[in-house]
């Protein structure tokens, strides 16, 4: 009888454990998505780069090739903002998470996350997850200054709030790129080097600043073959009209393979180190 009692239990445990196992790596890293929140809330001075990054290129865009490319900085404006919007938040999460797995690393904070019975993939996600706040605060500032300078959608407000999730969506992905490096790589300093020249060619080498027509031959190939102009271009027919459907579609699938190859690598290799 008691051995029944007992095995009735064990299966009542088990019963009760199975349904929380896929969770378990879910609810993990959003407890230290909510670590990197605290640390942001405490030390707002880390998101400086997503509040003056957006103004400075807005304004360094339109009023350096406003007058040449359109003849009017305000007629460029119109142009060059949803292109802006996209280049800000690739680089407000790719520049940022790549650093800081690198810092928390070498400063042993994983390792104390590895003695913890937690997914070994938590910490990564859950810092990706927390910086996500540098998207929400570099689109707020980009969309503010854009409305002083004069810009204005277009569209309505869910097709610009769709342009801003595109845009995330892939500069999410592409900051798992980030994740690998920081640690695959041990210096910081080497770390933001390659970050910067592995987003350089992907963020300007688009139609966002002139039209695709207008460059080289071999630059229009790139431009046709990038995934950021699929980005560049859904954002802009979503803030102000033309073509969404393809480019958007394009957008979310080149997301989601980055994220499939990205995420899993960046995990196998974090454990590998660690």
């Amino acid at each position: 009888m008691t051995d029944t009692v007992l095995e009735t239990g064990n299966a009542t445990v088990q019963n009760d454990a199975r349904p929380r196992r896929p969770y378990r790596l879910v609810r993990h890293s959003l407890l230290l998505a909510g670590r990197s929140l605290t640390k942001t809330r405490r030390n707002p001075g880390v998101l400086t780069d997503a509040l003056f990054m957006p103004i400075l290129f807005l304004l360094l865009f339109v009023y350096l090739f406003g007058g040449a490319v359109s003849g009017s900085t305000h007629d460029y404006l119109q142009y060059v903002f949803p292109g802006v919007l996209v280049m800000t938040l690739l680089l407000a999460g790719m520049l940022s998470t790549g650093i800081s797995i690198n810092i928390d690393v070498k400063k042993g904070v994983f390792d104390r996350f590895r003695s913890l019975p937690i997914g070994r993939s938590a910490p990564l996600i859950g810092l990706v997850l927390g910086d996500l706040i540098r998207y929400v605060v570099a689109a707020v500032v980009l969309f503010g200054t854009g409305y002083l300078l004069g810009f204005r959608a277009q569209t309505d407000l869910p097709s610009a709030l769709a342009a801003v999730g595109l845009a995330t969506a892939l500069g999410f992905s592409l900051s798992w790129l980030n994740v690998l490096i920081g640690v695959l790589i041990r210096e910081v300093t080497v770390v933001q080097t390659v970050a910067f020249l592995g987003i350089f060619p992907l963020a300007f080498g688009t139609n966002m600043v002139v039209p695709a027509d207008t460059l080289p031959g071999w630059l229009q190939a790139w431009v046709k073959v990038n995934p950021v102009s699929d980005a560049v271009d859904a954002s802009r027919g979503l803030l102000i009209g033309g073509p969404v459907a393809e480019p958007a579609t394009m957008t979310l699938l080149w997301s989601a393979g980055f994220l499939a190859v990205f995420g899993p690598l960046a995990g196998y290799v974090y454990r590998r180190r660690s």
